[in-house]
């Protein structure tokens, strides 16, 4: 069955870019019923859905049983979600960072740890709120202008000490999740002035996974982009990532997305949520049989995929 994807791609209100990625708004519709791959990612996973609830029957944490959400918040992990669906999805899908956690949900991210949680946990009724007046629209530049409302007023009315996050472990995030290769954990301690076992004390208590995991995270996320590039081969991507080898980077992706990128590339029939793209609130739509187009692996507001050179 040839599915439909349409929807709408945006940056939030620039003071908001320190806590949010792109605001990426989604209509999926004729595909077959299955299952779609929820990737790990460097950043919060956040989904307000419209019309049907999510249902996970798997969840990336061991312990955590699946269930149905309307809304949801996923915290930083190195395991796939899976996400059962009828050929149709409807909803937006934010992408939280770090520092992010701390100014709208007034917690560090590794309070979240690998657990989904509703988002009335963390937003309490601005969660029901929110949803509730995106789905009283069909309006896309509409959707996101209340995304930039609420949460500019959240941010608005937090304790700034709730934003003091340890200068050391900033600079530390970033060297870790450069797109374009992380540094040694060794070396970043050493950047930073702190011992190895103290910078894993603190990173983990602070992000929820450890400096080597982050590394390992955002290899897997870079690998993951660029393998949505039909004309680039998984040894390029190899290559261009920094595994050993296909077989390095296949071990990698069997833990972090349940099967080889050879398997995923074959399975994967989504090709708007969690792909990247040049944003635009305007709207727009394409089949599956073209998901690529217009692609530029880049936001506007900082470094991305592009920084990655293929050999």
């Amino acid at each position: 069955m040839s599915g439909v994807s349409a929807g709408a791609r945006r940056l939030p209100a620039p003071s908001l870019r320190p806590y949010l990625g792109r605001y990426d708004g989604y209509l999926l519709h004729g595909f077959d019923p299955g299952v779609h791959v929820g990737m790990p990612s460097t950043t919060i996973t956040v989904i307000l859905t419209i019309d049907e609830p999510i249902d996970v029957p798997v969840s990336s944490h061991p312990g955590q049983a699946g269930g149905r959400w309307d809304a949801l918040a996923g915290g930083l992990t190195l395991r796939p979600t899976l996400i059962a669906h009828n050929g149709y999805q409807h909803g937006i899908q934010l992408a939280v960072t770090p520092l992010g956690a701390r100014a709208l949900f007034g917690i560090p991210a590794g309070e979240l740890g690998e657990w989904i949680v509703d988002l009335s946990d963390l937003l309490g009724p601005d969660a029901e709120r929110v949803r509730e007046r995106i789905a009283a629209t069909s309006d896309w530049r509409a959707r996101f202008a209340v995304l930039d409302e609420v949460f500019c007023a959240r941010v608005a009315a937090l304790d700034p000490r709730r934003l003091e996050m340890d200068a050391n472990l900033r600079r530390a995030w970033r060297l870790l999740t450069d797109p374009a290769g992380a540094p040694a954990v060794a070396r970043v301690a050493h950047d930073i002035g702190w011992s190895r076992r103290h910078l894993a004390a603190r990173f983990t208590g602070e992000f929820g996974i450890t400096p080597k995991e982050a590394a390992r995270l955002t290899r897997f996320e870079v690998s993951h982009r660029l393998l949505r590039r039909p004309e680039v081969s998984i040894a390029e991507v190899a290559a261009a990532t920094g595994y050993y080898d296909q077989a390095h980077m296949a071990r990698d992706w069997r833990e972090s997305a349940g099967c080889p990128p050879s398997v995923w590339r074959a399975r994967e029939v989504f090709p708007f949520v969690q792909d990247d793209g040049v944003p635009s609130e305007k709207g727009w739509e394409h089949d599956r049989n073209n998901p690529y187009r217009n692609d530029r692996y880049r936001d506007e507001d900082g470094p991305g995929v592009a920084d990655v050179h293929l050999p």
